[in-house]
């Protein structure tokens, strides 16, 4: 890509907003072009951003929204290491709750009860996703848990394209938009109320259209999310922050920034048209998913 300070002529420089994250990416949501960038395509940890591979590949597979699925001793060990659960062992959740704890709180030991519920054990989760970033174009992204706890890796821009194709989804985009949601098990002795980790769709101060949160220590803070901005949908991803905050910190910085009229966010290369959106799944790329590497 040209740098853009290049294009923009005197000033340009000074107005880029201050980017804390070590990575990250702002691409326009229509055609994929690159608006503003840094360190876009390093390979990085990606946490639990992970989980959007995993709600595409159920959501593919036909998962049955409305069935039950117990969490069990797999779930339980899948998740150890991670954040606290609120899904307690041998409870069993609608699937489009499990959903709902996996992509609003993060929940660890959804991601493998949703796999079993379309008939993938661990392993066959994490090789469904990989074929998944493969068949998306993505050539920098791998997983090995289902996670994000333990090492799997992609770039800020190969991140921002996935959840660019997971927020053609209604099912995806209408939950990872819900501020909060209680869940009830099945016998109604467990109910659990989830707030997202998604602060600037907490706040409301921009038009939030869908996103997820992801820590480790490797990893650092990293959010990727969906915006509207100035009359226009952008994804923007960002990896790699020093702090909780610092990642939202950066995320409101650059949406100010496109708020005003970012330079930038007029000189965005041309892409393939999406399919369109449906129920069924997310909407597929006509071929490959054309990624921008330098």
């Amino acid at each position: 890509m040209i740098a853009l300070a290049a294009l923009a002529g005197p000033g340009f420089a000074e107005d880029l907003p201050e980017i804390q994250s070590k990575a990250m990416v702002v691409l326009d949501a229509e055609t994929g072009g690159e608006v503003h960038g840094k360190a876009a395509d390093e390979i990085r940890p990606i946490a639990s951003t992970t989980k959007i591979f995993v709600a595409m590949v159920v959501r593919k597979r036909g998962i049955a929204l409305d069935d039950w699925t117990e969490i069990n001793r797999v779930d339980v060990e899948e998740a150890r290491g991670g954040a606290r659960t609120r899904l307690d062992y041998r409870e069993s959740f609608r699937n489009r709750d499990l959903l709902r704890a996996m992509l609003i709180a993060s929940d660890n030991r959804a991601p493998t009860a949703l796999g079993r519920a379309v008939g993938l054990d661990p392993p066959a989760l994490v090789a469904a996703m990989n074929k998944l970033a493969k068949e998306l174009g993505l050539q920098r992204t791998r997983f090995v848990d289902a996670s994000g706890l333990h090492g799997n890796e992609s770039t800020a821009r190969e991140m921002a394209l996935a959840l660019r194709v997971a927020l053609e989804d209604k099912v995806l985009r209408e939950i990872m938009t819900t501020p909060e949601a209680t869940i009830v098990s099945k016998d109604r002795s467990a109910r659990v109320d989830y707030h997202t980790t998604n602060l600037p769709l907490a706040a409301s101060k921009y038009r939030i259209t869908g996103g997820k949160t992801g820590f480790t220590t490797p990893a650092g803070y990293c959010y990727i999310t969906g915006a509207e901005l100035a009359g226009r949908k952008f994804v923007l991803a960002f990896f790699g922050a020093p702090g909780k905050l610092a990642r939202f910190a950066d995320f409101n910085r650059v949406a100010a920034w496109l708020e005003r009229g970012g330079p930038g966010s007029k000189l965005a290369s041309k892409r393939p048209r999406r399919t369109p959106a449906s129920e069924d799944g997310p909407a597929r790329p006509r071929g490959r998913a054309r990624v921008a590497h330098p």
